[in-house]
């Protein structure tokens, strides 16, 4: 079958998209890294195996790494057990302190390494094991009371990326309501509206009232 032009050239302008937004959050990424100093607090929500950590940590800042998922948290833990300045937590974030089912990729056990990055404590997710069999109870943190123990230990959090598999539209919502961008240096969030179609209106309502509240170099929520 001969492919359809169109559909060809909508393939290629997304896959362009897609690796000009990864070359911006690399760029991103070394700008920030550039400014951390020993002493800052460094907050990584889905640190997954700790690509983006290993940058951050090796400022000599002060980094709180989440990651829920435990085939990526075993590997997260050894690759920074011998960092002082890293705090490693098998734990989701949301909104409450508890436990939550992980539900995994549909073919984690083909991939287990590509198949971590897209566990989620959020239902309705594209190509996700919502089985009850398949779910991992895991320890649930209240994200938001977290900053603001944090908050009350430093005068502000300067970086906090977030890369939590839809979890994080509650908790950017939270931190909204309760002015909690302004003590955070940089935020960076990617968000994942095109895995949860119920929740784009949400997604489209947030990132429309941060724009316009927060220029991009403090609150990115397009950062991949």
């Amino acid at each position: 079958m001969t492919p359809d032009p169109a559909q060809e050239l909508e393939k290629y302008k997304r896959r362009h998209d897609r690796n000009m937004r990864n070359s911006f959050a690399k760029g991103y990424l070394f700008g920030i890294t550039s400014m951390l100093k020993p002493g800052d607090l460094v907050i990584d929500c889905g640190a997954n195996i700790g690509d983006v950590t290993e940058p951050l940590a090796a400022t000599g800042a002060t980094v709180h790494c989440f990651e829920p998922d435990p085939y990526a948290f075993d590997r997260l833990s050894q690759r920074f057990r011998e960092n002082d300045n890293v705090t490693v937590q098998n734990a989701a974030v949301g909104l409450s302190a508890g436990t939550v089912n992980l539900m995994r990729s549909v073919n984690f056990d083909d991939n287990p390494k590509g198949g971590s990055v897209k566990s989620t404590i959020i239902e309705g997710g594209r190509k996700i094991d919502e089985s009850d069999d398949s779910a991992i109870e895991v320890d649930l943190i209240d994200f938001p009371a977290f900053l603001r123990t944090k908050l009350d230990e430093h005068t502000e959090i300067a970086f906090l990326k977030m890369d939590i598999e839809g979890a994080e539209l509650d908790i950017l919502e939270q931190m909204e309501r309760d002015d909690l961008f302004r003590h955070i240096r940089c935020t960076v969030a990617e968000t994942h509206e095109n895995k949860f179609k119920a929740l784009r209106p949400r997604f489209k309502a947030l990132k429309e009232r941060i724009a316009k509240a927060y220029p991009k170099t403090q609150v990115n929520l397009d950062w991949i």
